[in-house]
């Protein structure tokens, strides 16, 4: 009888015993790794831990065992933060003063995007030499797909992604996570398993079992909002939604219904693909005087995003990806991009995903330019998905249809949201759209 597969991460010394070893035979380390199907998994996430403090404390030693928080001062967010300023509840796109209320002996400092995207594009040079399907997701993390790539390397993809690791620590001077799955939606589950400096691995045989007990906030997409409705209906675990038929799921959440069912078994169908031609729709505008702070940046998204609703509307199509665009006073130009668990061309959508994204990116920077851009378009078979998730959002769609009826009679200022009741000076150019193919 073979015994299980095991991987040191230290030495990347492998081998098979019916009892795994406590420590590499070969060197030592307690860093092993055992699991049945170790060396048959070929799907990959890559998430660095806790990017941009890492790459800070790599630079400054005396960081090392402080709380650091990058965010942009004491109007901003934070943008990232260390594991240590964690434990103390600090997260991500916090308000600034929120999170050093939370934890005051943390070191603040302000985003360095130039030197992230430069360690960033050493990372992503390395992921590249693995493996030609890489599917970046942000300047940290990104999917591959190592299928065929075993005589390539003369080894399994799990021994490949542990020496990326490791020489990305000893070379890069950050450190990785890896989660290594059959699919896509296990694989990002799997990295967050063993955080940091982490290795965790979803076999085929386990699917099903390993989520059964876990939350159905899991699954991407069950926001807290989703959460609570599907609680409310008695549906707490994902092992509730298995037991479920696929039929009545879908009679319960519509389209939502049916990709919960999918997801609760573990079933992802989604490529890897490294360099896919979308049509875009986009906006987007550029200002008289550079703007630096959220609140005003975030207000001319929102406008953005009602205007590309609109055009999205009228042609009845509906984006899966939405893009954040910003480009500098100095013309840098920054993209960030998310996927959405079901289309959409509803503004109130579009503007929750884009403020997000922009949060990330208030750092400091003068921006000149903002724009908001929808991809992986799609007909919108005449209801937007988002209708299906909740009743909450139902209401709020039809609210939005509401005031696009109105607005339709009486023009765009009939209507005008809250956020945008102020008059503001014209930007320089605004409304610019582009639709098309593009990689």
């Amino acid at each position: 009888m073979a015994g299980t597969p095991y991987l040191c991460r230290d030495c990347i010394g492998t081998g098979e015993a019916s009892v795994v070893p406590d420590r590499c035979p070969s060197c030592g380390s307690p860093r092993i790794f055992a699991h049945p199907e170790l060396f048959d998994l070929q799907i990959a996430h890559i998430d660095c831990d806790a990017f941009y403090a890492s790459v800070e404390k790599r630079d400054d030693p005396t960081l090392v065992d402080k709380p650091l928080i990058i965010g942009g001062g004491q109007r901003g967010v934070v943008s990232t933060c260390c594991y240590i300023a964690r434990q103390s509840g600090v997260r991500s796109a916090m308000p600034m003063f929120q999170a050093k209320r939370l934890c005051p002996d943390a070191v603040v400092i302000k985003p360095n995007m130039a030197k992230y995207v430069a360690v960033s594009r050493q990372i992503r040079e390395r992921m590249d030499a693995l493996t030609p399907l890489v599917e970046p997701l942000s300047i940290d993390e990104a999917f591959l797909d190592l299928s065929g790539t075993r005589a390539l390397h003369k080894a399994p993809p799990a021994v490949v992604l542990a020496r990326f690791a490791r020489g990305i620590e000893t070379d890069v001077g950050v450190t990785v996570s890896i989660g290594l799955s059959h699919n896509k939606f296990l694989a990002k589950v799997a990295s967050d398993l063993d955080k940091p400096r982490g290795l965790a691995v979803i076999g085929t045989a386990e699917t099903v079992a390993f989520l059964a007990e876990k939350p159905i906030s899991l699954i991407f997409g069950v926001g807290k909002v989703f959460a609570e409705t599907l609680r409310k209906d008695g549906l707490t675990t994902i092992g509730q939604l298995q037991e479920m038929a696929p039929e009545d799921l879908m009679r319960r959440y519509g389209e939502v219904g049916a990709r919960l069912a999918r997801l609760a078994r573990g079933e992802d169908h989604r490529a890897i693909s490294s360099d896919r031609e979308m049509k875009t729709v986009s906006c987007e505008t550029t200002f008289f005087k550079d703007h630096i702070d959220f609140e005003e940046l975030s207000t001319e998204l929102l406008s953005l995003c009602e205007r590309l609703s609109e055009r999205l509307k009228a042609k009845g199509i509906v984006g899966d990806t939405v893009t954040l665009k910003l480009k500098s006073a100095g013309f840098r130009l920054r993209t960030r991009a998310r996927q959405l668990v079901v289309p959409t061309q509803l503004a109130g959508v579009l503007y929750e995903h884009g403020r997000s994204l922009l949060a990330r990116e208030i750092d400091g920077t003068a921006f000149r330019l903002i724009g908001i851009g929808v991809s992986g378009i799609e007909e919108a078979a005449g209801v937007d998905p988002t209708d299906l998730l909740e009743p909450a959002i139902a209401r709020r769609a039809a609210a939005e249809r509401a005031i696009d009826k109105v607005r339709g009679r009486f023009g765009r200022e009939a209507v005008v949201r809250g956020k945008l009741y102020r008059a503001k000076p014209a930007p320089e150019t605004e409304d610019e759209t582009q639709e098309g193919e593009r990689r």
